[in-house]
């Protein structure tokens, strides 16, 4: 009898109350596959084959266990095409302090709600009519002083399309609806970049008592950190440009002071014309910071209305800003991105290549003069076939080594990048999503006068880009494989003094889609040439 005690006291492994293998916090896009997170259920083996990294390796429930099942996610680089591995392992804590066996069988369900019905509804209605409530069955063995914080049953963080909300209702972003005109209905949806475009009715008069004219009436809400929160984020003015009636824009050098609208000289100063919302996020998707930059303008008296643009955007936290040009694959007409790697940095910087992490070419001017047109550059865009040039005078005066320098600053600009980006969303840590260019130099030889001293000067740029598309073949993603920057020198002998020439300098830009054609998915079937006897098929003809 001792024995059997002594057993009946022996507790086994608990068993598991959640699933693992179908958590997934990295899955923040709805009905969407999020790049790089393995364990989204809304990827395919064909997004799986694009992916370069698991931004969530490991998955587990309760750390404080024992004991636990954790989910292992990583990809198998070698296989072509790559492919994503999933494994359920058993993870033992190694700390003496973790839990054995969750006993308190109740806080693992949730406990169904009772339905109203005419008999019980006042008895509901008092119970759970206020704006908290506590809920404690009988049975629950806990100190009846200890109260439940009142969010503890609220999302503690927005998702993807949750409207942002503030203490009022919800953050506006003014949108026409059904006509042009403006409404302030729209929602603006946590993580989803919009700009908008409406008419707003003003009348100059009344221009002070337009609520939607006003500064105030888009900053004067706090927003809720997290929703159905008591944590508040004030939307801060970033930046204020004065716009005057002619279409000139100025900006202030503070933006300390609010400017509401009034009416001066017949006009409506200060109304607001155009707002950009810039939002700072956690990683967790807890709102941090708010910022708003203004564009306010001087309404005529015959206006009887103006148009209105708004802006949202979402940054994540201790990241940089970087436009994308394509999830994943590049989208034709937006701009190659590029980037180096300085010294001691692990991965491509595309933050530090030039302003907008571009691709850039030298960008034709009306004067075509290249000295001036130092410091004009263009954008590369995928897909288009691009050239551009300029005319350098040379003469006798000019030293070889400074001109041969200042031309390669022409064709390459100041940083020239060492990297472009293999798709349009490649993130700068991801190594493998990066693509270097390979540099080459080409000398010829140019008909001159003949002098004692020669000189080799740069006159063209010529950049390649090949291209394929990649994964599956019902929406293939283009994805550069390879760049080539190739340099041309000529050589330049002396001139006679009192002399000039005129030499071309081009750049050029030429995009290879060297897909492969897509291989069948069947074998031909093997033919047999030989003679069926007169009656195979007897008796059908």
């Amino acid at each position: 009898p001792g024995d059997t005690r002594d057993a009946a006291r022996v507790r086994s492994a608990p068993a598991p109350v959640m699933d693992v293998a179908r958590l997934c916090v990295c899955d923040l896009l709805v009905a969407q596959c999020d790049v790089n997170c393995c364990c989204d259920p809304d990827c395919s083996a064909e997004d799986f084959s694009l992916f370069t990294t698991c931004s969530v390796p490991v998955v587990t429930g309760d750390s404080q266990l024992c004991n636990q099942k954790a989910a292992v996610y990583s990809l198998d680089v070698e296989a072509n095409p790559p492919e994503r591995i999933f494994k359920l392992i058993d993870q033992v804590n190694p700390s003496i302090f973790c839990i054995h066996a969750t006993n308190y069988k109740q806080a693992l369900y949730l406990k169904s709600p009772e339905i109203p019905t005419p008999e019980n509804f006042d008895q509901l209605l008092e119970k759970f009519g206020g704006a908290t409530f506590r809920a404690e069955p009988d049975s629950w063995d806990l100190d009846t002083d200890a109260q439940n914080p009142p969010e503890a049953n609220e999302t503690s963080r927005y998702e993807y399309g949750v409207p942002v909300q503030t203490e009022d209702a919800f953050l506006r972003l003014p949108s026409p609806v059904v006509s042009s005109w403006c409404s302030d209905a729209n929602p603006a949806g946590f993580l989803v970049n919009q700009a908008t475009k409406c008419i707003r009715s003003v009348s100059v008069e009344k221009c002070d008592s337009i609520q939607a004219l006003s500064m105030l009436f888009y900053i004067n809400s706090s927003i809720l950190a997290v929703p159905k929160s008591s944590q508040m984020v004030n939307i801060t003015v970033q930046s204020i440009v004065v716009q005057s009636v002619n279409g000139m824009r100025t900006l202030l050098s503070s933006s300390d002071v609010l400017r509401l609208p009034m009416v001066l000289d017949e006009l409506c100063i200060n109304a607001v014309l155009g707002v950009n919302y810039h939002i700072t996020h956690t990683d967790m998707g807890e709102i941090i910071e708010a910022a708003a930059a203004f564009v306010l303008g001087a309404i005529s008296k015959e206006a009887l209305s103006i148009e209105q643009s708004f802006e949202i955007s979402f940054t994540q936290e201790n990241t940089q800003a970087v436009p994308l040009s394509g999830n994943p694959g590049y989208v034709v007409g937006l701009p190659v991105r590029a980037g180096f790697q300085p010294q001691g940095y692990p991965f491509p910087a595309a933050f530090l290549s030039n302003k907008h992490s571009q691709l850039t070419i030298l960008q034709s001017t009306s004067t075509q003069d290249c000295l001036a047109a130092q410091g004009a550059r263009a954008p590369v865009l995928f897909g288009y076939n691009m050239i551009s040039g300029c005319k350098l005078r040379i003469t006798a005066a000019m030293k070889c080594q400074p001109l041969a320098q200042t031309l390669l600053d022409v064709l390459k600009g100041q940083s020239f990048p060492e990297y472009v980006a293999s798709f349009g969303n490649s993130q700068a840590q991801d190594v493998l999503d990066w693509v270097p260019i390979t540099q080459l130099h080409i000398s010829e030889q140019m008909i001159s006068y003949t002098l004692q001293s020669s000189c080799q000067i740069p006159v063209s740029l010529g950049i390649e880009v090949k291209w394929t598309k990649y994964g599956s073949l019902v929406n293939p993603q283009a994805r550069i494989v390879n760049v080539t920057a190739t340099i041309t020198t000529t050589t330049l002998k002396q001139l006679p003094s009192g002399r000039e020439r005129i030499i071309p300098i081009t750049s050029s830009v030429v995009f290879t889609d060297i897909s492969s054609p897509a291989e069948p998915s069947y074998k031909a079937w093997p033919t047999i040439n030989i003679k069926l006897p007169f009656d195979f098929f007897y008796p059908f003809v």
